[in-house]
């Protein structure tokens, strides 16, 4: 009998999907060496962009449960 696949914890505390599909993910570059970013670099990071269209599919494949 086959196991049911579980969903990656890890994987749902960094991606969102939105009600129409898209798949969230956090801007890189927010962790440190924050004093030599500007103000408005910074602000602009905190937004959330699209995952690239390669990795979606696997992405929701793991987050399917």
């Amino acid at each position: 009998m086959a196991n049911k696949a579980k969903t990656r914890k890890s994987i749902t505390k960094r991606f969102k999907i939105t009600k129409t599909g898209k798949v969230l993910r956090r801007q890189t570059g927010q962790n440190h060496l924050l004093s030599k970013k500007s103000s408005q670099k910074k602000r602009n990071l905190r937004k959330l962009v699209e995952v690239s269209p390669n990795e979606i599919k696997k992405i929701k494949r793991i987050l399917s449960y």
